[in-house]
């Protein structure tokens, strides 16, 4: 069954609990918020005020930037959020990857290999904090020392964790560990600090998706769900002369790029059948689409 989940941001007070009135009603499975602090809205903030006019939607944040948040004061926004909702949080987290926003907290941002590193200690111990656990790293990206979640415990027994990610060894260990997958096939930052390289290939996919195997050999638990980030969403006739000048901003043929499941676009039909492939190859169950792509998901019966 393929679920559906909608990232988005308040602008207002009545039309963010809207929103989320509407999503709960369309039938979408999970509201994000995104964090990217001094450019959004505080994701925790946003989504507890969600949580006080719906009832079974789930909330998380897609994703927290493990790389300026410290895991203690993560695990208690998480289990706040968690208690306040009756038990629908959802723990999110991704390495960062915007330089301002470690200049912002008076740090430059990492190389790679050490936001790996810290987003994975960050994981580990709000994993371990939200199970009760006391926490003490000690690591050149991390220093925790004695921390633990005693109040508020969260209600759920274990809140899920989705790993937002492309990184070969993020991907392995979200195989062996996290809950949800959130593959957003980008890669490489580049100048502007915001934007990506991307790694849509259908070659690339699989290479990701076989880091992702490797982490699931040997876990006892079930595998983790696997959710694409959905960058670009249209319903079209046409969906080769929609695709035509993504495919050329990105280097990849259109072809490739009508495979990836990081695009929905063509008709009712093109898009349902897409979806039909996108699980038989890769296992790809749930899809993040954005605000603009709420109409057309709903339109089309997805939910």
């Amino acid at each position: 069954m393929t679920t559906f989940a909608l990232q988005a941001q308040p602008a207002d007070a009545a039309s963010w609990l809207e929103l989320a009135r509407r999503a709960e009603a369309a039938g979408f499975d999970t509201l994000q918020a995104a964090d990217h602090p001094g450019s959004c809205a505080a994701p925790y903030v946003a989504l507890a005020a969600a949580a006080a006019v719906t009832s079974r939607i789930t909330l998380g944040a897609y994703v927290a930037n493990a790389g300026i948040r410290e895991p203690l004061l993560l695990a208690a926004d998480i289990a706040t959020l968690d208690v306040v909702s009756g038990g629908r949080a959802r723990a999110g987290l991704g390495a960062g990857h915007t330089p301002a926003e470690w200049l912002a907290v008076g740090r430059e941002r990492p190389d790679v290999q050490a936001r790996v590193d810290r987003c994975l200690a960050v994981a580990e111990a709000v994993r371990a904090l939200l199970d009760g656990e006391t926490v003490t790293v000690h690591t050149p990206q991390l220093d925790v020392r004695d921390a633990r979640l005693d109040k508020p415990r969260p209600v759920q027994d274990r809140v899920p964790l989705l790993l937002g990610t492309s990184n070969a060894r993020m991907l392995r260990w979200a195989g062996a560990h996290a809950d949800i997958i959130g593959m957003s096939g980008l890669g490489r930052t580049l100048a502007d600090g915001h934007q990506h390289d991307v790694r849509w290939r259908p070659d690339q996919i699989d290479a990701q998706i076989e880091h992702v195997r490797q982490g699931v050999a040997g876990r006892t638990s079930p595998p983790p769900q696997l959710e694409a980030l959905v960058q670009v969403m249209t319903v079209t006739d046409d969906a080769e002369s929609v695709a035509a000048p993504l495919a050329t901003e990105f280097g990849m043929s259109v072809s490739d790029l009508l495979a990836a499941p990081y695009v929905l676009i063509g008709t009712a039909a093109e898009i349902r059948a897409s979806i039909e492939r996108h699980e038989k190859r890769w296992g790809i169950t749930r899809y993040a689409v954005r605000t603009p792509a709420f109409d057309a998901v709903e339109a089309l019966g997805l939910l």
